[in-house]
């Protein structure tokens, strides 16, 4: 990480994260079970990974109008991004299985979701993760110009109606990846040195994300093509699966940091915070949902974004059981525990946000 990178605080007084950590491992020591993925894991990646490669087979093996095709890609998109917030999230915070090279492997699956591993860990386990909701180093926070999402953002005129018109740029999330986003990262994370774990040769980084590019272009666009689609219908299927994917994944992020309730802290001017690491996940994190069971199944506990940030090696199928220790705890040290019981009530308070953001400044 680069020098300007700010510092937390060393310890606090109410000693949160300690006695959190030591409930935590007392719950699975207590129940002989380990932090990775289980039987129910394994399933769910099975049926995942059905949901998103079965249609592709049916769309170039059978014959079949285009409202059926557009239709499967829907599908497809759902499975994309059920993929990649399960199987493909776990496996790159190294909490998929206790066998490295299991989770490597699951990992690398976004490179069928049009992604790179290195990128995604550098942007979403080393920025996200360390900085979360830091302006300037949570690169989650950096939507451009387009979206207003914290107020040290710039504010534009148009930002009056992000509310409305951010919806449609959510959808774009993994096709941006597919074309232009990779690349920008790559450049810009190997100028800065910038890596998750060993800092990897510029040679082997360029290399392996062009030609797991090509093999991306050529099983998605290409092969169609080849057997006989219309290219035209190959190309909007492939925006389909990707705006579908992308409204899905964007939604879901969205809704754990950029609410009413979580802050967007700023280091002082010797790049100190305020908090230590773990209490600055409370007051940058929320939790939606947390007793649906389809919420909890689909989005791969990423509605519980409290527990994922403290405990990111742990598999979010354990989640819903450490969740009760985690509230309880930050509750007996007077810190909050942000969340939204359902999931339609933090979509409403994330639309309602981004409104207020998007008020000229002067006026707020």
């Amino acid at each position: 990480m680069n020098n300007n990178a700010p510092t937390f605080a060393k310890q606090d007084s109410l000693k949160f994260f300690r006695t959190l950590n030591s409930r935590v491992n007392n719950y699975f020591k207590e129940n002989n079970i380990q932090k990775t993925g289980n039987w129910k894991l394994y399933l769910k990646t099975i049926i995942l990974f059905s949901v998103f490669l079965a249609p592709y087979f049916l769309i170039l093996t059978l014959g079949m109008p285009f409202w059926a095709h557009l239709l499967l890609t829907i599908v497809m998109g759902i499975g994309m991004a059920g993929v990649g917030m399960n199987v493909m999230h776990d496996g790159n915070h190294g909490s998929y299985s206790n066998k490295t090279w299991v989770n490597k492997f699951m990992g690398g699956t976004i490179y069928v979701l049009a992604g790179n591993v290195h990128n995604w860990q550098v942007q979403h386990n080393v920025l996200h993760h360390t900085y979360t909701n830091i302006p300037g180093h949570d690169e989650d926070l950096d939507a451009g110009r387009v979206i207003r999402f914290t107020k040290d953002a710039k504010w534009y005129n148009f930002h009056r109606f992000q509310q409305y018109y951010s919806v449609f740029l959510y959808g774009l999330l993994t096709f941006n990846w597919a074309i232009t986003t990779d690349f920008k990262q790559m450049r810009n994370y190997i100028k800065r040195k910038l890596s998750y774990g060993e800092l990897k040769s510029p040679k082997v980084l360029w290399t392996t994300l062009i030609i797991t590019k090509v093999i991306y272009v050529s099983i998605w666009i290409v092969l169609p093509i080849v057997i006989g689609i219309t290219w035209w219908k190959v190309l909007i299927g492939f925006f389909v699966m990707h705006y579908t994917a992308g409204l899905i994944l964007s939604v879901v992020f969205q809704l754990a940091h950029v609410v009413e309730e979580t802050t967007n802290p700023s280091p002082n001017e010797l790049g100190e915070m305020d908090n230590t690491w773990a209490i600055h996940q409370l007051f940058t994190t929320t939790n939606f949902a947390p007793k649906n069971a389809i919420v909890n199944w689909y989005t791969g506990g990423l509605n519980h974004q409290i527990e994922h940030h403290i405990f990111p090696n742990i598999s979010h199928v354990h989640y819903g059981k450490i969740a009760s220790i985690v509230k309880e705890t930050a509750q007996e040290c007077n810190l909050p525990y942000y969340e939204y019981k359902t999931m339609r009530s933090a979509v409403i308070a994330h639309f309602k946000h981004l409104k207020e953001l998007g008020m000229k400044p002067e006026l707020t």
